[in-house]
């Protein structure tokens, strides 16, 4: 089967069912392997060294298994079904979709405590004291840095390298949820996994933009202030590539992200992203969602003719 018709496949089958609820989903196996190889390298106090040695065997590992795999179903060809579904499995563009949609229909009802309770497993910050207003920013801004690692990531690696390059990457997100804190824990064993993602969500960031000021202009947003506050303000955050998703779906909506936030107990203020232009209303939510399907599907689209371009060369 064709390369382009399976990424195309595997798209829409997560457009339609999101993440598999009842199959073994393989980011489970990939945590359940960093989970016992810590075990054995953290040590006494969690080492720099350890912890480069286990984002380079579970990477390493994710890949070659993967490669090997791929190269099986060019002998085993009914094999190219599961190749898909594991295709499908990387993308979560309606798990992303699915969770912010929860937590809107939860504040259209009022329930600021359920709200509250839905949003604290979407984000690290503390969510018991957030308003209504909070709530919905926080939801957006998780939707908005999620559109890189869980849509224009994944397909940037597959069309880069097909499935065990986007496996890998998945592989390496999954140690950067697990092991890439800033805490004593982890503060040197998870810094090679924490720097790792840095590095391989580097170039999808810096593409979010113009994907998204693109799906901007085709949903009729404000795609002119989107690239212009996605060149403005892509560098206001700690994270070296959260803000490029940010900033340009704050222009696109006309809202502004970051500010005063909670993390552990601990108030922390961060740099603004966009231009206060109104105040954060709760349909905000659906059009993010929106704008985070549009780009999808401009991603999927620039990266088919980008493919389909190299082949003819």
């Amino acid at each position: 089967m064709n390369f382009l018709i399976k990424i195309w496949i595997s798209f829409i089958l997560d457009l339609i069912f999101g993440d598999p609820e009842k199959i073994r989903h393989p980011v489970q196996i990939i945590g359940k392997m960093i989970t016992f190889l810590e075990k054995k390298l953290y040590g006494k106090k969690g080492s720099f060294a350890g912890g480069v040695v286990l984002g380079i065997l579970v990477v390493a590992s994710t890949f070659f298994v993967m490669y090997g795999f791929v190269e099986l179903t060019k002998i085993v060809k009914v094999l190219e079904i599961l190749e898909i579904y594991l295709m499908y499995t990387v993308f979560s563009v309606k798990s992303l979709a699915r969770e912010g949609k929860r937590v809107y229909k939860i504040l259209k009802l009022g329930n600021l405590k359920v709200a509250r309770e839905k949003l604290s497993y979407l984000v690290s910050r503390d969510t018991e004291k957030m308003d209504k207003v909070m709530i919905i920013r926080s939801t957006m801004e998780t939707i908005s840095e999620n559109m890189v690692d869980g849509v224009i990531a994944p397909m940037f690696y597959m069309f880069l390298g097909g499935l065990p390059l986007a496996m890998a990457y998945k592989a390496i997100n999954t140690l950067d949820s697990m092991v890439g804190y800033k805490n004593k824990k982890y503060a040197k064993f998870g810094m090679f996994s924490a720097k790792l993602d840095d590095m391989a969500n580097f170039v999808p960031a810096r593409i979010s933009g113009i994907f998204i000021t693109m799906a901007s202009y085709t949903l009729r947003y404000n795609y002119k202030n989107a690239w212009k506050i996605f060149k403005r303000d892509r560098k206001n955050h700690a994270s070296p590539n959260s803000a490029h998703p940010e900033s340009a779906v704050a222009g696109a909506l006309g809202v502004q992200f970051g500010g005063k936030v909670s993390y552990f107990g601990k108030e922390v203020k961060k740099p603004t992203i966009g231009d206060k232009l109104k105040e954060f209303r709760l349909d905000d939510i659906k059009k993010n969602i929106l704008l985070m399907y549009m780009t999808s599907f401009v991603s999927i689209c620039c990266f088919s003719t980008i493919y389909l371009v190299y082949l003819m060369l």
